[in-house]
């Protein structure tokens, strides 16, 4: 749809998502297809971006992995000004050209970026998303799939690149992740930003991974491995241009002073944070906590990746007050609606496990919408008004 009125449309994701396929699929033999990974392509472009930008054959051009030479986007910005029509220009990009100013401000007002992640479980099992919209209209999502422990360990550890999801040996799967990270290093990162020593990314990853679902002390992350505050921080906007890496801000109301205000981190996949944290099946087994650290972050993404394809942009962040009281995820709507989600790995529940929901809702006052704890459990129940308690599986497979 957005190539029907909008001149330049940008589908933004990380490496290895499906980027490339997803534009081939679009477009049609009027078009043409330039790709950056082409060394060739990559070497005139930047020679000479006017020249490569007025001397493209068609109407209609796909310039695919267009971060690499920015150098293109004022050149873009100069012709659609000169001629302006929809679809001239299909990009792909494996970093955020939003996050990326003078990207991002060459285009203002002339581009939309379609985001695409890795796979999501409905995308997966080819079953519509329900559990968002749900939420929305304060029902309760209900699941098909109920006591899932040993499928959900499978599930997070595969993740939803489609490369290793095809892969059924779990070495294998680490395997590529390992050197998809380690290709990374060598091209993107290296074109994105100057940094003295590239070797680091790898392991300040590892670092990060330990750090998934707990709040963010850039300090203490980078006295781990000798980096100052400024330059963890710098990393870590990189790796969120590379969408490897999101933080999740704290939920507040200017009003209340005893909400702590410090963010957490996620990582885009489970399946990569699996990787680097060396995890298999039995280990996840064995160790309840790292499992549900885990958890939390698939469910992260999972709703992330829902989230946008629904009509009203959804805001995420995560709720914690000086009492240590927390819920995992916060969703509010741009009219102030409060959606509570909160991520526990067992199958049994009590009503201790819903204090965290019950002081948001305390919080949120009349904005609250509805609370959700999502367990290994078999039944969606009610634990308080518009508190439930629902099976994951609910997250791909709701029942209408």
């Amino acid at each position: 749809m957005a190539l029907m009125d909008t001149p330049v449309v940008m589908i933004a994701g990380p490496r290895q998502c499906g980027k490339t396929t997803l534009a081939k699929k679009i477009i049609t033999d009027d078009w043409s297809y330039l790709t950056f990974d082409d060394p060739a392509q990559l070497n005139i472009a930047r020679h000479d971006p006017v020249g490569f930008i007025r001397n493209l054959p068609n109407r209609h051009t796909v310039l695919d992995e267009v971060q690499r030479v920015p150098e293109l986007f004022v050149c873009m910005k100069q012709a659609v000004d000169e001629d302006r029509y929809p679809g001239r220009f299909l990009l792909t990009g494996s970093a955020n050209a939003l996050l990326i100013p003078q990207l991002s401000d060459s285009l203002a007002g002339r581009m939309e970026v379609i985001p695409l992640m890795p796979l999501s479980e409905c995308e997966i099992q080819g079953t519509p998303p329900t559990f968002l919209a749900n939420l929305m209209n304060q029902t309760a999502p209900r699941a098909k799939d109920i006591r899932i422990r040993d499928t959900l360990i499978e599930k997070i550890l595969a993740g939803g690149f489609p490369e290793p999801l095809a892969r059924n040996i779990a070495s294998r799967r680490r395997a590529w992740y390992t050197q998809y990270l380690n290709s990374l290093v060598q091209r993107d990162i290296k074109d994105l930003a100057q940094i003295e020593n590239a070797d680091v990314i790898p392991r300040f990853m590892k670092l990060l991974a330990n750090h998934v679902g707990q709040l963010t002390n850039f300090s203490e992350i980078g006295a781990q491995i000798g980096l100052s505050r400024q330059t963890v921080s710098r990393y870590l906007r990189l790796l969120e241009q590379l969408f490897l890496v999101s933080e999740l801000p704290a939920w507040h109301r200017n009003e209340n002073k005893r909400l702590v205000k410090a963010p957490k981190i996620h990582l885009v996949d489970s399946g990569l944070l699996a990787a680097l944290k060396q995890l298999n099946a039995e280990k996840l087994i064995k160790n309840p906590q790292i499992f549900g650290h885990l958890l939390e972050n698939y469910v992260y993404c999972e709703l992330k990746k829902q989230a946008s394809w629904q009509d009203e942009s959804l805001h995420f962040s995560h709720y914690r007050d000086k009492d240590k009281v927390e819920v995992d995820l916060v969703l509010e709507t741009a009219s102030q609606e409060v959606m509570g989600i909160e991520v526990k790995a067992a199958a049994t529940l009590s009503t201790k496990d819903f204090q965290g929901l019950q002081r948001l809702q305390r919080t949120a006052g009349n904005d609250f919408h509805i609370g959700v704890l999502l367990y290994d459990g078999d039944h969606t129940t009610a634990f308080g008004e518009n508190l439930f308690a629902v099976p994951i599986g609910a997250l791909w497979a709701s029942i209408e």
